[in-house]
This record gives structure tokens, C-alpha cells and sequence, in this order.
């Protein structure tokens, strides 16, 4: 395996020993997937957990979970036919390779992966399988064809992903006090230190970062545009969604007062058969 390749490792060497560059890894479209994808998480994961359903507010946890389904979308497509490091096939999916990234990263062996290395590739699978089973699970809520099992998969599904996020973020961290790299900055700059000299920046693809993001908004105001604050749903393709529960306080308050109006418009009809007409 060559380091141009999925997952290649720089093991044979000590790296004071090898010949290290900075090359670009991760293209800018890469990039801008993975810090919206988790903002967008964490957007929807905040609203939901401390917004109230019947609140106008709660349908911005709709958006981002829509928005995230998106992005994950996006992702796949452009991990089929991006920058060698952003393809899927990139990703180190062997068992024993994870197992012997653990055991290097809990020993501090000075080990570093072109790409992905396989903790983050296994992290990075397992979240869009999740972003997607939580849209899906989402999208048959509010179309009203969901039985009420289904809510609570969605919760546990959310709740899985935080796990997963919290256990990346904190192996990552680990790495980063084991090793003293950086880490982190790769998913900011694209380049990461310790790789071989051989191996070559990836284009940055600016322009298809903008598309991505470009097309997120797109939907984004799309879905915005026709949705119906005062009934709280949204019609798209034809299927009508509700993005937020009803209030039933208020449906009860407007009850209460179609109540006394009908009683009130009975008491001037009585009023009105008493006037003695002349």
C-alpha cells in the first residue's frame, strides 16, 4: 500500500527517521462538510433537547436535521467523486487495522495515516449512517405516517450520534496529546504534518466548497419559503409536513372563546325576539 492510497501509514519508519512533508490532505469541499455537518448536529441536538415541540421555535430543529440529511447527501456524492483523501473508498475500514491504530495511539507510537486514519473513518461512516436514519425517521414524524415508536428511534438514533461525536472528539484529543500534531488543523488548513515527501497536495476544489454550500442554502430557503408559520407546516412535492405539535393551549383558549362567542350571539338573538315591535 503506497501513501497515495486509502489509509496509508507511516509505520515502517520512526518519523525522525522519514522524510516528512505538509501536504494538502483534505480538499475544501471535504473541509466545509465536516464542520457544517457538526454544527448542524449541534444545532438540531440543542433545539431539540431544550425547545418545546409546540414552540415556532422548534422548527429550526426540523431545518437543520433536513439541512444535515442534505450535506450527508452532498458528502456521498463527493465521496465517489472528489479528491483521492475525500473518497470513501480512502476510508480504513479493517477491523484490524482499527484495532492496531488503538493500541499504537494508547502506546504513543509515532504512527500517522495519510488520510482518514481508521478511528475517524469508522466515526465519520457511523455518523452519516445516523444523520440519515434520523432524517428518515424525522421526514415520517412530522408526514404524520410514523407510529409513536418511531419518535423514540429517533431519540435513541440522536443519541448514538452524540455518543459517536463525543468519542471522535476525544480521541482526537488523545492523539493529539500522544503525538503532538495538530491534529485538528487538518480539518482546517487540509494539510497535516508527518507525511511522507511523496505524497502530493490534493486540489482545494474551491469551487465546489461554494456549490455545497450554495445548494444548502438553496434548500434552506426553499423549504423556508413555503412554510406556513401560522398552521406550522410546510408543503413540498406535494406532501404537506407539520414542522411543529399544535399548542394545545391555545387550542384550548380558542375553544374557550368560539364557546362564549356562541353564547354571546345567542344572548342578542334572545334580546332581539323581546323587543316588542311596533
Amino acid at each position: 500500500m503506497t501513501p497515495q492510497h486509502a489509509g496509508a501509514k507511516v509505520g515502517s519508519l520512526p518519523l525522525e527517521r522519514a522524510a516528512m512533508s505538509s501536504p494538502r490532505i483534505y480538499d475544501l469541499p471535504t473541509r466545509v462538510f465536516h464542520w457544517t455537518f457538526a454544527g448542524l448536529f449541534v444545532a438540531a441536538y440543542t433545539i431539540g433537547s431544550t425547545v418545546d415541540d409546540a414552540s415556532p421555535r422548534f422548527v429550526l430543529h426540523m431545518l437543520a436535521g433536513g439541512l444535515l440529511a442534505a450535506a450527508v447527501l452532498l458528502r456521498l456524492v463527493w465521496g465517489v467523486a472528489g479528491t483521492r483523501h475525500a473518497r470513501l473508498s480512502d476510508f480504513s475500514l479493517s477491523p484490524a487495522a482499527l484495532v492496531g491504530y488503538l493500541r499504537g495511539v494508547l502506546s504513543g507510537q509515532a504512527r500517522t495515516w495519510a488520510g482518514h486514519n481508521p478511528a475517524s473513518s469508522w466515526a465519520a461512516l457511523v455518523m452519516m449512517g445516523l444523520g440519515l436514519g434520523m432524517a428518515a425517521t424525522g421526514l415520517a414524524m412530522v408526514a404524520g405516517v410514523a407510529p409513536h415508536a418511531v419518535e423514540e428511534v429517533h431519540e435513541v438514533l440522536a443519541n448514538a450520534f452524540l455518543a459517536v461525536a463525543l468519542l471522535h472528539v476525544a480521541g482526537v484529543l488523545v492523539h493529539v496529546l500522544r503525538h503532538r500534531d495538530a491534529l485538528p488543523l487538518s480539518m482546517v488548513t487540509g494539510r497535516k504534518r508527518g507525511i511522507p515527501a511523496g505524497e502530493t497536495d490534493v486540489r482545494p476544489h474551491a469551487g465546489v466548497a461554494m456549490a455545497f454550500v450554495a445548494v444548502l442554502v438553496a434548500v434552506g430557503a426553499g423549504v423556508a419559503s413555503r412554510y406556513d408559520a401560522s398552521r406550522g407546516q410546510v408543503t413540498l412535492f406535494g406532501q404537506t409536513l407539520m414542522l411543529r405539535e399544535a399548542d394545545e393551549g391555545s387550542g384550548e383558549r380558542s375553544g374557550a372563546d368560539d364557546e362564549q362567542a356562541e353564547h354571546e350571539a345567542h344572548a342578542r338573538e334572545e334580546r332581539a325576539e323581546d323587543v316588542p315591535h311596533g
